[in-house]
């Protein structure tokens, strides 16, 4: 029975957390990793699923939640220290310089994924459920565990934040040119 509803959750979804979490650590390998960290989670867990949420918003808050720990472990790692990471506010800067994924893409698409960078995880997350993974309002609030407002709001700012830093690499590359 368990299993049956793994394999069910997994044949649906998959592929939509893969790709998140791609475009969250930038980096095949380390989301292949998470990606099966996230199903082991949702096979563990599901007996304690509720209902109040749909099943794919409940997959998403794992993986969301999986990312999360990766980054922390990482700040943790890189900084020798441990500070705490505020996942709200800080970037969340992939240990990945120059990602095999960013080759594979265009190069509007790279500049985008490249200024999310410097967005912060809040915004980010937002960016990528909403833009990338196509996901509504109410399933990232629920994702989140946020209102519609803050989301809506954190949408605002992140992309008035994209669009300053796009502006602003559009601006240098034609001052470079000229």
């Amino acid at each position: 029975m368990k299993e049956s509803i793994f394999h069910r959750l997994y044949d649906l979804y998959h592929q939509d957390v893969f790709q998140f979490l791609i475009y969250m650590v930038k980096n095949r390998s380390v989301a292949e990793d998470l990606s099966h960290e996230v199903y082991v989670k949702v096979l563990k867990s599901y007996e304690r699923f509720q209902g109040r949420s749909s099943e794919k918003t409940w997959l998403f808050a794992i993986a969301k939640n999986v990312a999360i720990d990766y980054f922390r472990k990482n700040a943790v790692r890189s900084s020798h220290a441990f500070d705490a990471f505020n996942w709200e506010t800080d970037n969340l800067v992939s240990p990945m310089k120059s990602p095999e994924i960013l080759t594979e893409l265009n190069d509007e698409m790279r500049e985008l994924l490249e200024a999310l960078e410097k967005c912060t995880g809040d915004q980010k997350m937002v960016i990528i459920m909403r833009y990338f993974q196509e996901l509504s309002i109410a399933e990232t609030a629920a994702i989140l565990n946020w209102t519609e407002g803050k989301v809506k709001t954190t949408q605002h700012r992140a992309i008035n934040k994209l669009r300053e830093i796009l502006t602003d690499t559009t601006e240098a590359k034609e001052a470079n040119r000229g």
